[in-house]
């Protein structure tokens, strides 16, 4: 073969030149970037030797549940706290409510009463003097009545006083069944009926039920009639306490030594012995 024979080369065919200036400046542009870091880093890195562990949002959570439920206990035990409270102070104020209430009813109570034993007390003292005046009365009358022939007249003259015909009987026993009726009813003073009497009122009332009219009052009904002794008394017969004229009570016999009268506003009407309070005298209308 001639030495100037063409002999193939095993070259690589060359690249255009545009690719080949690319490719060498990125491959310089990262050679400079990596350059300037390792420039700007330290010259000697220190080892590692301690690790810091960072808290975790889970355990920060954790721990903030936990106080809101803490602080929830709290408050409920708090409201129950005063629940208790407030439920004692209500049975407190119930407690002093009722207290108070029964004793203002004790304290009610015993005025009551006290004002009671003084109205029966005050009523059996006025009892008490009512009698003793009765028996002053009586006491007086007696020593003139005894040896005055004017009295011995009037109770031996039985021509002034009316016969006792069955008619007279007839009212008798109905002026004493009215009387009688009556036993129980109070005594009030100026009373005329129908259930509530003062003395005279009710002498009235019990002769009008036999069709005769009596004046009102017991010093006009004490001259009525005929004056009859204590002795020789007959049923319907009109008692009187005092002089006669000037009588200060009076009351009906109603036989067997008893008499109905409106006494005093702490007896009543009453049916009682003539030897309870025994009068001075007494007339016959009849």
């Amino acid at each position: 073969m001639s030495h100037t024979a063409h002999i193939p080369s095993h070259r690589k065919p060359r690249r255009r030149a545009s690719k080949s200036a690319l490719r060498a400046g990125v491959a310089g542009g990262v050679l400079s970037t990596v350059a300037v870091a390792g420039a700007a880093g330290p010259a000697q890195a220190e080892p590692v030797t301690q690790t810091i562990e960072m808290p975790t949002i889970t355990s920060g959570l954790a721990t903030a549940v936990a106080a809101s439920a803490q602080a929830t206990q709290q408050v409920a035990l708090d409201l129950e706290a005063q629940a208790r409270e407030d439920a004692a102070a209500e049975d407190a104020a119930k407690t002093a409510k009722k207290a108070k209430a029964e004793a203002v009813r004790k304290a009610e109570a015993e005025k009551k009463a006290e004002a009671a034993a003084k109205a029966k007390a005050e009523a059996e003292a006025k009892e008490r003097a009512e009698r003793a005046s009765r028996t002053a009365a009586r006491t007086t009358l007696s020593a003139p009545s005894s040896s005055s022939s004017g009295n011995s007249a009037t109770a031996s003259a039985p021509s002034s006083a009316p016969s006792t015909s069955s008619n007279a009987t007839g009212s008798a026993a109905s002026i004493v069944a009215f009387a009688k009726a009556q036993v129980g009813d109070a005594y009030v003073a100026g009373g005329t009926g129908p259930n509530a009497w003062d003395c005279s009122g009710l002498v009235q009332a019990a002769y009008r039920s036999a069709g005769i009219d009596l004046p009102r009052v017991s010093q006009a009904q004490s001259t009525a009639g005929t004056q009859v002794s204590l002795s020789n008394l007959q049923p319907g017969d009109i008692l009187y306490w005092g002089a006669a004229g000037s009588a200060y009570h009076v009351a009906i016999y109603v036989g067997g030594g008893q008499f109905v009268g409106a006494q005093n506003s702490s007896t009543g009407t009453v049916q009682r012995s003539m030897d309870y309070d025994r009068p001075t005298g007494a007339v016959r209308v009849l």
